[in-house]
């Protein structure tokens, strides 16, 4: 059809059933399947039986790769640099839909030469379903949806877009929770308050078992985080910026690390980490803190596993099966200085004076007991 008669307009119909033929309902519309043909002038007919939505939709990834090409559906050579798709997140549903229609296609072009992938998706990811908060499914006629912009507007969207992820495991049905919404909006005012309150200006220097252990923090922080959003692992991601996060508050009050280099390095880490979670939070306080550019143009961090190890740890001493105190000893103590220390414990000579030990037991990194009578 010459681009001057476009766009070709459909006719009202009144009736939208499939004829007994199993014909488009247009087809029995004569007045506008009959024309006349553009090319020859002679009589010609309109065709009626068109492609279905997901013709268009299950090769779109093809057209993404060079969206302004003109000559082609798509660029074979940028084809082979991009594709196939890395991630694939849908809806269970889309099993017998929309991926089976993408895959089918993108076979069809293989045995066509066109593609050099058999598969379109390298890896697919369900997500579960949101249900409102008495475990049904949200509806309409229920009067029980939750908008998002109700949500953003009362709490707003970093707090909106972490509580989702926070919610639960990816792939599983997930209720929603007013408390747990408020709970949410409250650590990101935590963050901002804690950043906001230390920028990570100062300049001294950090020494000590407590700059010590905020850095092994940090370290393991990173690691987890990593792992976590690798496998889509989100609401433990986010439990482990919050415990980074408590531990800094800790640090605030309790120590002068907010004055030092360290804590810098620990905040700034600390919203690299938030930035796919909470952007805006992350983007504000990253300027805060003194950061260059945006934050989500900055490299991702890398944790040193040197740094996760621990110089001393803290075990509990039984006697006779009860906890009588916890003492802290170095990481690659002995059984016989485990032993001597736990008996040079004030709260632990209570129990052994006056009696025999009939057995000492000593697992290393976990737990120092005496057996007496």
């Amino acid at each position: 059809v010459p681009e001057d008669q476009l766009p070709v307009k459909l006719p009202d119909i009144k009736e939208f059933k499939p004829g007994s033929d199993g014909k488009s309902p247009l087809a029995s519309i004569s007045e506008w399947v009959n024309t006349t043909c553009p090319k020859c002038g002679k009589p010609g007919r309109r065709e009626t039986d068109t492609m279905d939505g997901f013709a268009c939709s299950s090769w779109y990834f093809l057209r993404f790769i060079s969206p302004r090409l003109d000559s082609a559906p798509f660029d074979a050579e940028s084809a082979k640099f991009w594709l196939p798709v890395d991630l694939y997140v849908g809806g269970a549903e889309h099993a017998v839909m929309h991926l089976l229609y993408a895959r089918f296609w993108t076979k069809v072009m293989y045995d066509a030469g066109l593609v050099n992938f058999i598969e379109p998706f390298r890896q697919l990811r369900n997500q579960g379903m949101m249900l409102a908060g008495d475990g049904s499914k949200m509806s309409k006629s229920k009067n029980n949806i939750i908008t998002p912009d109700e949500m953003v507007e009362k709490y707003g969207a970093d707090a909106l877009r972490a509580f989702i992820l926070f919610l639960g495991t990816f792939e599983l049905e997930v209720a929603w929770s007013d408390e747990g919404m408020r709970g949410m909006h409250r650590f990101v005012s935590r963050v901002y308050d804690l950043i906001s309150e230390n920028p990570g200006k100062g300049s001294g220097k950090a020494e000590g078992k407590e700059a010590d252990d905020l850095y092994r923090i940090m370290h393991r922080t990173i690691r987890a985080v990593s792992n976590d959003l690798n496998n889509f692992s989100f609401n433990t991601a986010i439990a482990r910026l919050m415990e980074l996060t408590n531990a800094m508050i800790d640090a605030a009050k309790k120590t002068q690390l907010a004055s030092t280099t360290l804590w810098r390095e620990v905040a700034q880490t600390l919203l690299k980490l938030l930035a796919p979670i909470t952007p805006f939070l992350a983007e504000e306080l990253w300027q805060t803190t003194g950061g260059e550019g945006s934050v989500h143009k900055q490299v991702w961090p890398v944790h040193d596993e040197k740094a996760l190890l621990e110089s001393a740890l803290v075990l509990p001493v039984q006697v006779n099966g009860k906890l009588r105190d916890q003492i802290e000893l170095p990481v690659d103590i002995d059984e016989a200085g485990a032993r001597a220390a736990a008996e040079a414990s004030e709260k632990v000579q209570k129990h052994l004076e006056g009696k025999q030990v009939v057995k000492f037991i000593f697992v290393p990194k976990r737990m120092i007991s005496f057996v007496v009578k």
